[in-house]
């Protein structure tokens, strides 16, 4: 014989209301993301003054545009390398030049030494 009256007996729960009375949930993402401003791009941060952001699984700094870190050292590397290589081919161009200078010198000597061997032999006539 229980003590302080009937055992216990929870209170049956009231019905659930409708999940929602808003019609948001029918519109696509994209109209939601309108409305509701809902635009989240990818995971960003701030650290020691710059910006950082994930973007195809790398941490991108923002304030120094698109390029990972390795790839800006890459692309320094190789910008050396192509400085290099614009100053020997400069090189080889003014050694070329020096060359097609002096050959054209001497053409114009012997074309003279010719015109004056024909003048001196016409003379001779």
């Amino acid at each position: 014989m229980p003590l302080f009256g009937n055992t216990f007996s929870p209170k049956k729960t009231p019905p659930r209301k409708s999940a929602s009375l808003s019609s948001l949930h029918t519109l696509d993402r994209s109209t939601r993301e309108i409305e509701l401003g809902l635009e989240s791009g990818p995971p960003a941060m701030n650290l020691g003054g710059q910006s950082w952001k994930f973007e195809d699984g790398q941490w991108i700094t923002e304030s120094g545009g698109n390029a990972s870190t390795k790839e800006v050292q890459r692309l320094k590397k190789r910008n050396l390398q192509l400085e290099e290589e614009n100053n020997l081919l400069k090189s080889k161009i003014e050694v070329l030049m020096d060359m097609l200078t002096e050959t054209t010198v001497e053409y114009h000597l012997m074309e003279k030494e010719i015109e004056d061997m024909k003048t001196q032999h016409r003379r001779k006539k």
